[in-house]
């Protein structure tokens, strides 16, 4: 039986989002897979932009699998630096390019269970590798972003991704998973933000429950009247 949305009906979401965004895409600039699937990893507590300003440099360096995988984790660490946890992001990259040369012949897999086999790669890398790139719906993509409207618009009760993604997966068309994630991701940055929402703005406005918005940081909590103050003993 399919799975019933406690706020926002599912069906309304997507054609919003689709009226909105109709060319909702990853925001991670990439030629190929293998590029992708490197910036996803360095996306991990970090903006898409700053991960933009570090990878030209990154991959002019290493354009592919078997140069990162040669490369030396000083030399990695220092170029992406700015990402932030670069000693284990360079790990990470390095130790992934070594098993596509080992395993796969120096190409991504297309498969959901040989990405998450990498280091650094869980489900949420492998769906924007494998939707973004190859087309593929394997799941949805959940980020901060797409956790926090979740929630908010009544599509999961859920905190773990996981189970926020089971919950997005079982309201929404397989057809429309990877394109779900990116513009739920993109509403979040544009109008659903995590401090000062601008819900006016928003184009879910209409009968969208703001669950849990009044306590993560509403704008207008400002007009609220502050408490009184204490006074002090003479």
């Amino acid at each position: 039986m399919k799975k019933e949305s406690a706020g926002f009906p599912p069906e309304r979401v997507l054609r919003v989002l689709e009226e909105t965004y109709p060319r909702a895409d990853c925001a991670l600039a990439h030629k190929d897979p293998f590029q992708l699937l490197v910036a996803t990893i360095l996306s991990a507590q970090c903006t898409d932009a700053k991960v933009n300003e570090v990878t030209p440099a990154l991959f002019a360096r290493f354009p592919d699998p078997p140069s990162l995988a040669a490369a030396s984790l000083e030399e990695i660490r220092e170029i992406i630096r700015p990402t932030g946890f670069y000693v284990q992001k360079a790990r990470y990259l390095k130790e992934s390019a070594g098993i596509l040369v080992e395993r796969h012949g120096g190409k991504v897999p297309e498969r959901l269970e040989a990405l998450t086999e990498l280091p650094g790669v869980a489900r949420k890398t492998a769906n924007v590798v494998l939707g973004t790139w190859f087309g593929r719906n394997e799941g949805v993509v959940v980020d901060t972003h797409v956790k926090r409207l979740a929630g908010r618009l009544g599509l999961s009760k859920e905190k773990d991704p996981g189970r926020i993604e089971k919950d997005l997966m079982e309201l929404f068309p397989r057809e429309s998973w990877t394109f779900l994630g990116h513009a739920l991701i993109l509403l979040g940055r544009e109008f659903c933000r995590a401090k000062k929402p601008r819900c006016p703005e928003c184009p879910l406005r209409e009968d969208c429950p703001k669950i849990g918005v009044a306590f993560e940081g509403r704008g207008d909590q400002k007009d609220l009247p502050d408490p009184p103050r204490k006074r002090r003993k003479p």
